[in-house]
């Protein structure tokens, strides 16, 4: 068998793992050939890439981004070269696809499926929203920057008397900033799922400063958002690929904090720090049992569909669910969350 692996969207730690394991597992048990596309789709509609033998992917386990190289794709470039899947694959001569991404990824996987492409998707994102897995690699990554940045933050706070405002990913799902908040005690957390009203974060800054604790730190989502006509915050435009830019909540906020308090305040803005680097132990297992099980998936014929953790165990599950609803934060675990603040 031949088999093409390519990585798409965004880059997170862990995916230089599982292509490490997609051509372990493939070369040394099944005897295959993996082929690995450059630059995402990209790469597959161009026609470019490189074969990937054990030596290729030697050292690799531990590196953050990915040796394949990432790109997007606009849909509806995209959607017109589905209809030239299956003569694609005969030209360039694969037999299966193992696309490794998030949302937008995994949208375009379904898509090739759809037109009769074989395709085994491995889900990729540091936001940890795809719904039809428990968790993805990289965030636990994510997570452990941002808690680390947190700590830090923290002690440059208290010797200034500051508020800081740690701005960390998470576009429509706040799992990072939930999960960062609370590993690393901040004072508060703002979630794309809740809109928040700055007054109680003021309210909440200036009880600590009367128990005599001068200072704090606030975790805030990016896809963050004030409730209606508690702050003056927009909405950015809609990008080629169909996401928002996002205007800076972190920046916004610590401006809209330091005018309400006459306190200094801070904003910290974390970005693309959480993508790179090493991976953490945690993603680079989850990372390797999913390229596993994707080759396995490949010879048993089950097509269109990815690969997800339930518990513990690796199962098999339809592209269609991983693509219905992003996996959002409830309303329960935002309860949890402000039950330590």
């Amino acid at each position: 068998m031949r088999i093409g692996v390519l990585t798409a969207g965004g880059d997170c730690p862990g995916l230089n793992a599982v292509i490490r394991s997609v051509v372990h597992r493939a070369v040394t048990h099944y005897g295959d050939e993996v082929l690995g596309f450059e630059d995402g789709y990209a790469g597959l509609l161009d026609g470019r890439y490189r074969p990937l033998d054990l030596n290729a992917v030697s050292g690799i386990l531990s590196r953050g981004g990915t040796i394949l190289g990432s790109s997007r794709l606009e849909r509806d470039k995209f959607r017109a070269a589905c209809e030239n899947a299956k003569q694609l694959a005969e030209e360039i001569g694969f037999d299966v696809l193992i696309p490794i991404g998030g949302e937008g990824t995994l949208t375009a996987a379904r898509m090739l499926s759809d037109a009769g492409l074989p395709v085994v998707g491995v889900p990729k994102t540091i936001d940890n929203d795809i719904s039809s897995t428990d968790r993805t690699f990289g965030f636990d990554t994510a997570v452990g920057v941002a808690t680390e940045a947190i700590d830090r933050l923290k002690t440059t706070a208290e010797s200034h008397q500051r508020v800081m405002v740690v701005e960390v990913m998470g576009r429509h799902a706040g799992w990072i900033a939930l999960e960062s908040g609370m590993a690393g005690g901040a004072h508060g957390i703002c979630l794309p799922e809740r809109p928040f009203d700055p007054a109680d974060l003021v309210t909440m800054v200036e009880e600590r400063f009367a128990r005599g604790k001068k200072f704090a730190v606030v975790c805030v989502a990016e896809g963050a958002h004030p409730a209606e006509g508690t702050m003056d915050y927009g909405k950015g435009e809609i990008d080629q690929f169909g996401h928002e830019r996002f205007l800076g909540i972190g920046t916004a906020l610590a401006h809209e904090l330091e005018h309400r308090l006459g306190k200094e305040a801070r904003p910290v803005i974390l970005g693309h720090v959480q993508r790179g680097g090493t991976p953490t132990a945690y993603d680079r297992v989850l990372a390797t049992r999913f390229g596993w099980h994707a080759v396995e998936a490949a010879h048993r014929a089950e097509y269109g569909k990815m690969t997800s953790l339930r518990g513990t165990d690796i199962t098999m599950v339809p592209l269609k669910d991983a693509i219905t609803e992003l996996k959002t934060v409830p309303k329960d675990r935002m309860d949890e969350a402000e039950s330590v603040f």
